[in-house]
C-alpha cells in the first residue's frame, strides 16, 4: 500500500486555558444530561441531523484508518416491526428461557428492563451499526481490518454524544444473538452486528431510574 499524503495541520484551534476550562465544564455539564431512554415519541427526525450525526461519528480515530463501520439506517415502520419481532425472542430466551445467568439477571432488575421492546417500533429511526472484519475487494479477494471492535466503539461513542448534542435521545440495544440483523437487512457475512441504537424524541411520559455516575476518583487515575 502506497504511504498516504501528508499535509500540514491547519484545523487544529488551541484555546486559551481559561476558554478550554469553560469549554470542558460546559461540555461536562452538556453530558451530564445525556440519559438513555426507553419511551419514545413517534415525531419524525430529519433525515440530515442523523445523517451530520453520523458523519461526525466517521470522524473518529480508527486502526488503519479503515473505518471498519457501517450504519444501516432503518425508518420503515415494517423493517422496524420486523427486527423488533426478531429482537423479542432473542429477548423471551434471555429472560425467560434460561439463557441469562442470574447474576446477570440481578444487575439488571433494577433498571425494570425485561423482553417486551416497543421502543424498536416506536422511534423514528433505528441505527443497526455493523463491524466490518475485512473489506472485499474488487476481484474478490479480502483486505483485513484492523482493531475493529475498538474503532467501531469509539465511533458508536462519537455517533450517541453527537445525537445527544443534536437534542435527541438514543437507547443501546444488543440482543443476543444480532445475526438475524445481517438477515433482515441484507447486509453480507464480513459485517458483524454490533448494536442497535435507538433515536427519536423522548415520550412525553419518560421515566428514566434515578441513577447517580462515579466520581473522578473511582474511574480514574492521575500519575503526575
Amino acid at each position: 500500500m502506497p504511504r498516504a499524503d501528508f499535509v500540514p495541520l491547519q484545523t487544529y484551534q488551541e484555546l486559551p486555558e481559561e476558554e478550554m476550562r469553560r469549554a470542558a465544564k460546559s461540555f461536562l455539564e452538556t453530558m451530564r444530561r445525556r440519559r438513555t431512554v426507553r419511551e419514545f415519541s413517534d415525531r419524525p427526525v430529519p433525515r440530515e441531523v442523523i445523517e451530520d450525526c453520523l458523519l461526525a461519528a466517521g470522524t473518529a480515530p480508527n486502526g488503519a484508518n479503515r473505518q471498519p463501520w457501517r450504519f444501516v439506517v432503518v425508518g420503515d415502520a415494517g423493517i422496524k416491526s420486523r427486527i423488533r419481532r426478531a429482537a423479542e425472542v432473542e429477548e423471551v430466551a434471555f429472560y425467560k428461557g434460561g439463557k441469562a445467568p442470574q447474576d446477570w439477571l440481578d444487575a439488571l432488575e433494577h433498571l425494570g428492563t425485561d423482553e417486551h421492546k416497543p421502543f424498536l417500533q416506536e422511534a423514528p429511526w433505528l441505527i443497526v451499526i455493523f463491524a466490518e472484519s475485512y473489506e472485499r475487494t474488487d476481484d474478490g479477494g479480502k483486505t483485513k481490518n484492523y482493531y475493529v471492535t475498538e474503532s467501531v466503539g469509539i465511533a458508536t461513542g462519537m455517533l450517541i454524544t453527537a445525537l445527544h448534542h443534536a437534542g435527541l435521545v438514543t437507547l443501546t440495544h444488543t440482543p443476543s444473538p444480532m445475526k438475524f440483523l445481517n438477515d433482515l437487512l441484507g447486509r453480507p457475512d464480513n459485517e458483524r452486528p454490533f448494536l442497535i441504537l435507538v433515536v427519536g424524541y423522548p415520550g412525553e411520559d419518560a421515566m428514566v431510574p434515578d441513577i447517580t455516575k462515579k466520581p473522578i476518583e473511582d474511574i480514574a487515575v492521575f500519575i503526575e
